[in-house]
Order: C-alpha cells, then structure tokens, then sequence
C-alpha cells in the first residue's frame, strides 16, 4: 500500500521484554509486527550479536566493552530474563520465517569494529528474508563502507540534527532515507522516525504518512494505526 507507515519495533519490544531480546523479538514477530528495530556490534573474534551499548554493564549481569570479549565469554552474560546477548545469526534465523522489515543499525559511532559492514552484509546475504534489510547508522562512514561493499541496499543515515538539504545528501551519499529523531522537511523524502512512545505524536506521523515509526510499544502504535484516520489536506 502506498503511503503506508510502517510500524518498528525498537530494540524488540522493551515494553514487556529485556530490549534487543530473541523474546521479545518473537513476540513481536508473532504478533504481526510490520519491522524491527536493533543493534549490532561485532565480538573481539567478529561475531556480529545484538545489543545497544557498546558494554554490556546496563543490560546484562556481566561487565566489559563487546570488543574486548570473545564470542565464547559474552555467552557467559545474560539479559535480566536469563537470555544470553542474542547473535544477528540467531535473529536472521528466526526473522526469515515471517514478512517483516529488518532495520539494522552498525553501531559505529563510538567504536570502530574493523570490516563490520563486510561481515553483516555477508552474513545477511545467506538468508532469504522478505523484504531487503535497511541498514542504518549515525556513522556516515559505515554507511559509506557499506555501499562500496553493494550499491545495491537501503542505507539511512541516523540523526538528530537538522538537514538543510536532504535530497541533495541523499543523491550524494546514495541514500534511500533518513531515521529522524522529529519529521522534518520536505515531507515526501523517506524517514522513520525514533523513538516515539506519545500516542498524540504517533497520530501526527501517521497523519504526516512518515516511511516508519520506531517505537517501544508497538502494539500501541499498532492500534492507533488500525483506528486512523487520517487528517485531509
């Protein structure tokens, strides 16, 4: 459908789950979520897994930077629901089975993980996913890295700052959009906006028919979205 905001789950569903969970991923998947939201960085032995942070201190009962931690270490941490730090591998197998749009974000802009855009989009293109993975990132530079590795994804520059010229940043960059912290002019270029959580402000970007809606609670935006009615011009 035309004009149709999508609906994204960020980091899963951090309403009811640990954020960037395989639960809460599930649950959303399960309950016909339109897309998903999450971050990636890479292990000291370049695994790509899922989490926000660039430690793990906030979300886990473990302590230390991704980087410095083998793959076979972050295992010994777990989320506050018992699960371990999830692996893109571990989401891509089970997002492959339902119609959804993956919004992936290189998790660049503080730590700089060596060939993290090679690994993902190699690890990406063995699956057989539904929809082409939007790959985001605050960092222009992964983004960058990314298209020379294949011009042919969706790369969306993260940001909270005003852009004067969007259309021509995005011909520049070969960008397909941009994932906004606030709609901002022209209407008409694609943007998903982070994070909404305000059923008013989910109203106003559905009136405003924004690409997509990245929120904390997407079954509320959910039913706002199946009762709107959209403002005529």
């Amino acid at each position: 459908m035309m004009n149709q905001t999508l609906i994204f789950g960020h980091r899963g569903f951090p309403e009811k789950f640990p954020e960037n969970s395989l639960s809460g991923f599930e649950y959303a998947l399960t309950h016909q979520i339109d897309g998903l939201e999450f971050d990636v960085h890479l292990t000291k032995d370049q695994i790509p897994v899922i989490i926000h942070d660039e430690t793990i201190d906030r979300v886990s009962d473990g302590h230390g930077f991704i980087k410095e931690m083998t793959f076979n270490q972050l295992r010994r941490f777990h989320l506050k629901n018992g699960e371990p730090i999830p692996t893109l591998n571990g989401l891509l197998e089970l997002a492959k089975r339902y119609p959804v749009h993956l919004n992936l974000e290189f998790k660049t802009n503080f730590v700089t993980y060596p060939n993290i855009e090679q690994i993902v989009l190699e690890m990406v293109h063995d699956y057989r996913l539904t929809y082409p993975v939007i790959y985001s990132s605050f960092n222009l530079k992964s983004l960058q890295n990314a298209y020379r590795l294949d011009t042919k994804q969706n790369y969306c520059l993260l940001t909270d700052q005003t852009i004067v010229d969007p259309e021509q940043l995005m011909q520049r960059e070969h960008l397909s959009g941009f994932h906004f912290s606030y709609a901002q002019s022209p209407k008409h270029i694609p943007q998903r906006i982070w994070t909404v959580n305000d059923a008013n402000q989910i109203q106003t970007l559905l009136d405003l028919k924004v690409s997509g809606i990245i929120t904390d609670n997407f079954e509320l935006a959910q039913a706002i979205k199946a009762h709107h009615h959209p403002v005529m011009a």
